[in-house]
């Protein structure tokens, strides 16, 4: 898996969505399939 690095700023965001003991990995993974999933949704809204 890639490694990245955020700033102060990105960690205490996500420290504000994160819930109980939701890891960084697990909320950053909820909010990549949210990405996708909207991203889907815009791609067929024409259909």
């Amino acid at each position: 898996m890639p490694q990245i690095e955020l700033d102060e700023e990105t960690i205490e965001r996500l420290d504000e969505l994160r819930i109980e003991d939701e890891s960084n990995d697990e909320l950053i993974m909820e909010l990549i399939n949210i990405y996708e999933t909207s991203e889907y949704t815009l791609f067929h809204a024409g259909d």
